[in-house]
């Protein structure tokens, strides 16, 4: 029996972008107080309308006050700005330590406390520092046991200890701070707090920020405000697999990231009007896939983790420090039917979106979309089936530690053919048989029960994200095509 190589191509990208993407229309974020002042709380809002909160990254440093409201707080944005602060937190039993600028200066082991009055010396007693009683509800940055911030409600006072007032918390929502106020911005998340952990060898880290500051081998080259992820790694064959071969992948991934916050507390109803968080920014990557790479099922493709990130950046919602967290997972995937060889190599920008929106009377919804171009490049795969090779990012965000979107952002390219057949961008190709080629993108995701943090409406189970898939033909052919001779 005669051996036939059969050829499926990658040829030309040059579509243009999947789709517009409408960016969510925030107020432009205003600065935020310096130091350990309190951050704007209010705008004067006309003719009754609720007060319009200022939305803007938290003071660097890990300045941001704390944000306290007690039971018996009236109308309008409830919270205001601390000088509170918690001490130790336990996120399995509730139990915080609430301390103030006076429990900083320890007494003496073995020193019995001294009577409840005013101490001779005129310094503040730490009690009257951390006075707190049952109902307050109080937002912390991340603070010691709680690295992803604190947002409690206070049902029982414990007692004093030497760093401050000891309680016993339940969970509390968003609205029980920021009340009837408003607020909606967008704040662009610093690369420097990002912290990645490589998964694979060959994992290099660069980013940039304003003044001039940036670090790694491509830092000069990032625009601000922007990290990216250089990887080169061999892609293992998997256990059982038919094609004992390997694979080697390098390239690249440059993020942007921005968080997106919106609140009205106005509403005919239980909750606020309407809330919405989310991830967005700029998306670019360059990478190729080269070599033999293991054969799969369509059910069980081959996955390559590179890197996990993660962050928890702090955004100043007047009085309020919110805690973002955010955790993406690059990873590169190819599905194959069939013995594989492969010279792939893909470039793309575009920007994406992912998250949930809330609207009184609706609920929750899906505020997720992508777009997404294609750079000219050559590529060619030998295979007797398809191939489709992706790399992109899972990503979910929450807020103090609770998970609320998750999200699979994967822009991919894939082919198909019978026969043989090559094709590069400049138009030249010859091909027998039948051969095609597609660039496109797939976002999926899910919204969680963990939203209920603005004070929503609790849903029974998740949300699924609206399925966003876009394709285009990028070349295909049929027949016996000849390229034209260079002149």
């Amino acid at each position: 029996m005669r051996n036939t190589t059969r050829y499926a191509v990658l040829p030309a990208l040059t579509a243009a972008s999947l789709l517009s993407v409408t960016g969510c229309s925030g107020a432009s974020p205003s600065a935020a107080g310096k130091g350990g002042d309190a951050a704007p709380v209010a705008a004067t809002a006309p003719g009754g309308a609720s007060p319009q909160l200022a939305v803007a990254a938290a003071p660097a440093g890990g300045a941001a006050p704390s944000a306290v409201a007690h039971s018996a707080k009236g109308s309008g944005p409830k919270a205001a700005s601390s000088s509170l602060k918690v001490a130790s937190f336990d996120r399995s039993s509730g139990r915080a330590v609430i301390s103030g600028p006076a429990a900083a200066s320890k007494k003496p082991k073995g020193v019995a406390p001294q009577p409840s009055k005013a101490p001779s010396s005129g310094t503040p007693a730490p009690a009257a520092q951390t006075n707190v009683a049952v109902g307050d509800v109080i937002a912390s940055a991340p603070a010691p046991g709680a690295p992803q911030g604190v947002l409690a409600k206070v049902t029982q006072v414990l007692g004093k200890t030497e760093q401050g007032t000891e309680v016993k918390t339940a969970p509390a929502t968003l609205d029980a701070l920021l009340g009837d106020s408003e607020a909606k911005g967008k704040v662009p998340v610093d690369p420097s707090t990002v912290a990645v952990d490589p998964l694979v060898q060959g994992v290099k880290v660069s980013w940039a920020k304003p003044g001039g500051v940036h670090v790694g081998p491509q830092g000069a080259k990032v625009p601000l405000g922007s990290l990216r992820l250089d990887v080169g790694a061999a892609i293992p064959t998997p256990q059982g697999s038919p094609v004992q071969a390997e694979a080697s992948a390098r390239g690249f991934v440059q993020l942007a990231p921005e968080v997106d916050f919106s609140y009205n507390g106005k509403s005919s109803g239980r909750g606020p009007g309407t809330a919405g968080l989310s991830l967005s920014g700029d998306w670019s990557s360059a990478w190729e896939l080269k070599g033999q790479a293991s054969a799969t099922t369509a059910d069980k493709p081959l996955r390559l983790p590179l890197a996990k990130l993660h962050a928890d950046p702090v955004i100043q919602v007047g009085p309020v420090p919110v805690v973002v967290n955010l955790d993406l997972t690059c990873y590169l995937q190819v599905d194959a039917e069939g013995k594989l060889s492969v010279d792939v190599k893909q470039e793309m920008t575009g920007d994406f979106k992912v998250g949930g929106a809330y609207t009184w009377g609706k609920g929750w919804s899906s505020d997720s979309r992508a777009a997404m171009n294609a750079s000219p490049v050559r590529a060619t795969a030998t295979a007797s089936g398809k191939v489709k090779a992706a790399l992109g990012a899972e990503a979910s965000v929450g807020l103090y530690g609770a998970v609320g979107v998750s999200a699979n952002l994967s822009p991919y390219l894939r082919a198909e053919g019978e026969g043989t057949a090559t094709a590069s961008s400049d138009g030249k190709a010859s091909a027998t048989g039948k051969w095609a080629a597609y660039g496109g993108v797939d976002l999926t995701g899910a919204l969680q029960a963990q939203l209920k943090i603005f004070g929503t409406p609790l849903f029974e189970r998740r949300i699924p994200l609206d399925i966003f898939h876009k394709e285009w033909k990028l070349a295909g052919g049929e027949g016996t095509v000849n390229a034209p001779k260079k002149r």
